[in-house]
């Protein structure tokens, strides 16, 4: 079958097996910043966007991207430095693995808040493990990415 679709804003027709996996055909295509950390939908390590909304690449069928727009963190770069500055200055980039999932969250995470409550950061996130640490270095690092956003006038 063939699927045309929009990685990073490139325009991509090819044809793939029916059951190819997103993360399968994202990676075949060069984009490396999505991991594959368990295959069962319950690490983040292969998040990326499709329409915007992020999604775990190991979950979907790449065919049901068929005609869809897909980020990965290779096509939000500006974006996700800023966001990595922040984790590295919390000391939480032991080994980095699970960072481009845990960026996309949090860039994602930039188009519902302005100013994310602890509560809402963690619940955000639920669905992202990190093994080398706890989560309060990441929760800082957001809380303080926010907190260097301009705000808004009302």
């Amino acid at each position: 079958m063939r699927i045309e679709c929009y990685v990073n804003s490139q325009k991509i027709s090819k044809e793939i097996r029916p059951d190819l996996l997103l993360i399968d055909f994202l990676r075949d295509l060069g984009f490396k910043s999505i991991k594959r950390g368990c295959d069962t939908a319950n690490c983040g390590l292969c998040t990326v966007w499709v329409n915007d909304t992020p999604k775990l690449s190991c979950a979907v069928l790449a065919i049901r991207t068929n005609g869809q727009s897909i980020t990965t963190l290779e096509g939000l770069e500006k974006g996700a430095k800023k966001v990595g500055g922040f984790l590295a200055d919390q000391g939480v980039e032991q080994c980095g693995f699970c960072s481009p999932g845990l960026i996309m969250n949090i860039l994602a995470m930039e188009k519902e808040f302005t100013s994310p409550t602890r509560e809402e950061i963690g619940q955000y996130l639920a669905g992202n493990l990190c093994r080398c640490s706890g989560f309060e270095g990441q929760i800082r690092a957001i809380q303080q990415y926010f907190d260097s956003k301009p705000k808004e006038a009302s």
